[in-house]
């Protein structure tokens, strides 16, 4: 059988690294690594992978586990990042790069591994192609994109709220025509279009329950109390109530500021 040509309509002038990375969670500034893929594509067609596995050095979050398959015991004898740095730095040194949400997700977490490891990762000198920016300008995801793919008309008066409302409605019904797996009933359909963990404390999942008491669930103190920071660190605290989190986070540290806590979940049953 006739080998297929990788890419053949794509002009490539130096190899073309397409990066995927599975982490420890969704945020680059403070989650880590823990398996790094990076497929090479030459110009004259050639093909190679390079997958590492990496001990991130910090627990692996069941939820981060869910999606991956990825676990503690999977990684606790694999490398951290500073001891392969050097490797994945000169694989991608005269490559371009490419990924989906490369730029909002893979490079930051990169860059900022390269940094903790002592390497300077300038995502600049590179050129960057990140297929779900294409998906998203070349395929409009609005309420007059889904009328037609779903039901097969025209929205015709598109921001006359009244038309938008019917239109959704509309929508609504092709989809669960479309989608047989979809809930049927209203409570179904909540809990399939916003998803609530049962260990958070507000609708976000900004704050959250851990072992009854109320920790951080993002940034630099993610896991640290609540008590613990207004005790030690009311700069943060006045920092978070100047920021626009949802209305119910904010109430919440207002009323723990002033001693009144929200009450534990009961505990899950195993």
């Amino acid at each position: 059988m006739e080998k297929k040509e990788q890419l053949p309509c794509l002009a490539l002038s130096r190899p073309l690294a397409f990066i995927d990375i599975e982490a420890t969670g969704t945020n680059p500034r403070v989650d880590r690594i823990v398996e790094l893929a990076i497929v090479m594509l030459t110009p004259q067609r050639s093909r190679s992978s390079h997958v590492f596995r990496v001990n991130p050095g910090i627990p692996i979050p069941p939820e981060a586990t869910a999606i991956h398959g990825i676990t503690d015991a999977d990684v606790k004898d694999s490398p951290p990042f500073a001891a392969i740095s050097g490797k994945v730095a000169a694989i991608l040194e005269d490559a371009d790069q490419c990924g989906y949400n490369i730029l909002r997700f893979d490079l930051p977490l990169l860059e900022e591994e390269f940094h903790r490891a002592g390497f300077v990762f300038d995502p600049e000198k590179h050129r960057i192609v990140d297929a779900q920016r294409i998906f998203h300008q070349k395929e409009p995801r609005d309420l007059t994109a889904a009328l037609s793919f779903y039901c097969g008309q025209m929205h015709l008066n598109a921001h006359s709220a009244e038309s938008d409302a019917i239109a959704t409605m509309m929508v609504l019904e092709g989809q669960l025509r479309r989608y047989p797996d979809l809930p049927r009933d209203v409570e179904g359909l909540d809990r399939y279009c916003n998803p609530r963990d049962s260990s958070w404390v507000d609708r976000t999942g900004k704050l959250r329950w851990s072992d009854g008491e109320i920790v951080l669930n993002f940034g630099r103190k993610k896991g640290a109390p609540l008590k613990e920071i207004i005790a030690k660190d009311r700069g943060l605290i006045e920092w978070m109530l100047r920021q626009e989190f949802p209305r119910d986070t904010q109430e919440i540290i207002k009323n723990a500021l002033e001693g009144k806590w929200p009450k534990p979940p009961p505990p899950t049953e195993s």
